[in-house]
């Protein structure tokens, strides 16, 4: 831990990622192309205090000194830092969540409450959310055992320290019941323009609705699929082991990624023309528009993304791409600015920064092709 006052620690952690990409963004893990990232999230509660919805403003603070001590000391050495969730403003707990390193409910709930995070974004340890901690672990692209492996060293090093309630029979006690039992949480964001554009997506969605998986939006529950963007995650944990859950996400998700190509195959291979024009006209609308809403920025990205895999654009990277959805977001872009923004003041500095970026990623792959 720093030995810098809590208020620093925050200012300084905050302003070094509004500048950086997360573990998630950098599309640097296998079938990147189409599979964001992997998560593994684990649900755990202090035997000895209520669960969060009955706890008194003493039980939460109790919870949260004594997760923290823990785990600090567990993680010593790691260059983890601890975030005081309820001193935070607002702004910069958004920040966070677009960030994906709290949830939504984390960031609007009440009492003490925290957040660990290590130096590379993988690791986010979630105190006093719905449940006492929620671990998580991501991964970019699609690498579940690894993230489930990171993540189960972690639970058994965390475990030797405290008691977690527990049940012989059902397992580990959490606040929802779909989270009895291994209070594992097993999610893959994946990016599938394509189905979208074509009209399969929603007997897609249905499918996986059947097979007992869930289908989110961006920042997970309640949230929308803006940008193309689908979590797919296991609904029930109570009675099933923590292989049989990962090979549940694990087993569709090639499907899916199957699905996809085959589906972008299609276009390029029966309305090329139509194809080309949607992703040129989106890419020509991010470098001139003067204002630009975060839902139309986020539209037109997706379909530049796919445009950069499919080859039609060739002066940008996919993991720049990555960066911009996430840095043209409300709480990032004033994170950058410096200062807080209304909304169509955000839309004019989100149009400034994509002219500014993508004109110069442009500049600069025309010199590279000169020389």
């Amino acid at each position: 831990m720093s030995s810098k006052p809590p208020e620093e620690d925050f200012a300084a952690l905050l302003s070094g990622l509004a500048n950086t990409s997360g573990e998630w963004l950098r599309g640097s893990g296998p079938e990147s192309d189409i599979v964001i990232s992997s998560r593994i999230r684990l649900a755990r509660n202090l035997a000895d205090y209520p669960f969060i919805s009955q706890a008194s403003s003493a039980d939460r603070q109790a919870v949260a000194k004594i997760l923290r001590e823990r785990i600090v000391d567990i993680l010593a050495g790691k260059n983890v830092t601890y975030l005081d969730v309820a001193q935070l403003e607002s702004l910069d707990r958004q920040f966070l969540v677009e960030r994906q390193l709290i949830s939504r409910e984390h960031a609007e709930s009440e009492g003490a409450r925290g957040v660990l995070i290590d130096p590379q974004e993988q690791v986010s340890l979630m105190i006093n959310e719905e449940d006492h901690l929620r671990v998580q672990v991501m991964h970019s692209g699609l690498d579940l055992q690894k993230a489930w492996e990171q993540v189960n060293v972690l639970d058994d090093l965390i475990e030797e320290r405290v008691t977690f309630a527990f049940h012989d029979q059902l397992g580990y006690l959490t606040a929802c019941p779909t989270n009895v039992g291994t209070g594992l949480r097993v999610s893959v964001m994946l990016h599938l323009p394509a189905l979208v554009i074509t009209r399969q997506i929603e007997k897609v969605l249905r499918s996986l609705q059947k097979i007992s998986l869930a289908v989110r939006g961006l920042y997970g529950e309640g949230s929308q699929a803006m940008g193309d963007f689908y979590q797919i995650s296991n609904q029930i944990t109570l009675g099933r082991s923590e292989p049989d859950l990962l090979k549940q996400v694990g087993d569709v998700v090639p499907v899916l990624i199957d699905y996809e190509r085959r589906a972008r195959e299609f276009l390029v291979r029966e309305s090329q023309q139509v194809l080309h024009d949607r992703v040129s006209r989106a890419y020509g609308i991010l470098r001139t528009a003067q204002t630009i809403s975060s839902e139309e920025t986020m539209h037109l990205l997706s379909s530049v993304r796919m445009g950069v895999n499919l080859g039609l654009i060739g002066d940008l990277e996919i993991p720049k791409i990555n960066e911009l959805f996430i840095r043209t977001q409300p709480a990032h872009l004033q994170k950058m600015v410096g200062n807080e923004l209304e909304t169509a003041d955000r839309n004019i500095e989100r149009a400034r920064y994509l002219r500014l970026y993508l004109n110069r990623k442009s500049s600069e792959h025309d010199a590279e092709g000169q020389n």
